[in-house]
């Protein structure tokens, strides 16, 4: 299973870069999987972290598949 990870905001500064294309074994991964495969210093996804799937947003435990684009963002505040 191929997919794209894309980062935004201050979690792109915190992993150093912007996206990530990941070659996965089988097709039953979570998103919050994938954060455990993309962030080697954070294994534990925060709580306020915001996630989407193909630009819908969605639960952590939703489930990825073959070709998807996950996004990750920091919450969002406003004034």
């Amino acid at each position: 299973m191929s997919i794209t990870v894309k980062y935004f905001a201050s979690l792109r500064e915190r992993l150093g870069r912007s996206e990530d294309q990941l070659e996965l074994p089988g097709d039953d991964s979570t998103v919050a999987e994938i954060w455990q495969r993309v962030s080697e210093s954070e294994p534990e996804m925060p709580d306020n972290i915001l996630t989407a799937i193909n630009m819908e947003y969605v639960k952590p435990d939703a489930r990825v598949k073959d070709g998807d684009e996950v996004a990750f963002f920091p919450p969002v505040t406003g004034g």
